[in-house]
C-alpha cells in the first residue's frame, strides 16, 4: 500500500542537450518511441472555461465533422511532424491571426502535450481578444500522446 503521506510530484529532471519535445522512433524498432520527460510543466485538464478537453477519439471524430486543426506549437519546437492537415498558427501569434478562425466552427487547438503551455495559452489568448470558447476545443494530449498512441503524423518543415 502505498504511503498516503508522500507528495504527488514530479521528480526533478534533468538533460545533457535541447529538450526532444516530441516522441522519436527507436532505431530498429518499428513501433516504439521514446519520450523525454526533462521538459515542460504539466497542464490542467481544462485550461479554460466554456472549452472542452478533447481525447483522440474526439480529434478524429471533429475532424470529420469539419473542425479545424491548430498546431500552435513554435516551428522550433515541431520536430518536423503534425497532425495531418494542422494548420501551424505559432501561440505567439494566435491573436493576429484569429481572422483564420472560423467562429462558427470548432477549431482544435493542440501543441506538443499535456506539459506544454502553447495551447492553453493561445486559447486563453483567444477568449480574451473574443473569440467565443465555444468555438475551441483543447486536445491537451498533443503530439506527446498522438505518437505515443501510433496515430499517422504529417511531416512538416
Amino acid at each position: 500500500m502505498a504511503n498516503d503521506n508522500a507528495p504527488m510530484s514530479r521528480a526533478p529532471r534533468t538533460r545533457t542537450g535541447d529538450p526532444q519535445n516530441v516522441p522519436r522512433p527507436v532505431e530498429g524498432e518499428a513501433d516504439l518511441v521514446t519520450v523525454e520527460t526533462t521538459w515542460g510543466e504539466l497542464q490542467p485538464l481544462q485550461c479554460a472555461a466554456g472549452v472542452p478537453t478533447v481525447g483522440e477519439l474526439e480529434v478524429i471524430e471533429l475532424v470529420r465533422a469539419g473542425a479545424r486543426l491548430v498546431d500552435t506549437r513554435v516551428p522550433d519546437s515541431r520536430g518536423g511532424v503534425s497532425l495531418p492537415g494542422a494548420l501551424n498558427v505559432p501561440h505567439g501569434e494566435i491573436v493576429e491571426r484569429r481572422g483564420e478562425l472560423d467562429p462558427a466552427g470548432t477549431t482544435v487547438v493542440f501543441c506538443n502535450g499535456p506539459q506544454c503551455p502553447q495551447s492553453p495559452t493561445a486559447i486563453r489568448e483567444l477568449i480574451e481578444a473574443g473569440h467565443p470558447a465555444a468555438a475551441l476545443a483543447y486536445y491537451r494530449g498533443g503530439l506527446h500522446d498522438w505518437i505515443t498512441l501510433g496515430l499517422p503524423v504529417e511531416h512538416v518543415d
